[in-house]
């Protein structure tokens, strides 16, 4: 497995490392921070395959994907209680005998 690395893509700084979740090479992930963010990622496993391209490409692919979603406009839903319920359905008119 690789260590970690950094390097700089269209114009930000990303520095990755690869950290142990339990303690174990089993559950090992992909931490990565950006230049200018004061977040830390963690989108994926590494794997015993991986390389350095194989790592920044997908780490530069979600931050560009992330930095997207960020322009989108917020779709909010509507509280739960005040739900579209369905109409009733008309009441039958009463036969008269």
């Amino acid at each position: 497995m690789i260590k970690g690395f950094e390097f700089v893509d269209a114009g930000r700084s990303y520095s990755c490392t690869v950290e142990m979740r339990s303690g174990t090479a089993d559950d090992a992930w992909w931490w990565f921070a950006v230049s200018g963010d004061g977040q830390r990622y963690a989108p994926f496993r590494a794997a015993k395959d991986d390389t350095r391209g194989s790592v920044q490409e997908r780490v530069v692919q979600f931050y560009t994907n992330r930095l997207f979603q960020l322009t989108q406009p917020s779709q909010r839903g509507s509280h739960w209680g005040k739900r579209n319920v369905p109409a009733k359905p008309p009441a039958a008119p009463e036969v008269q005998a």
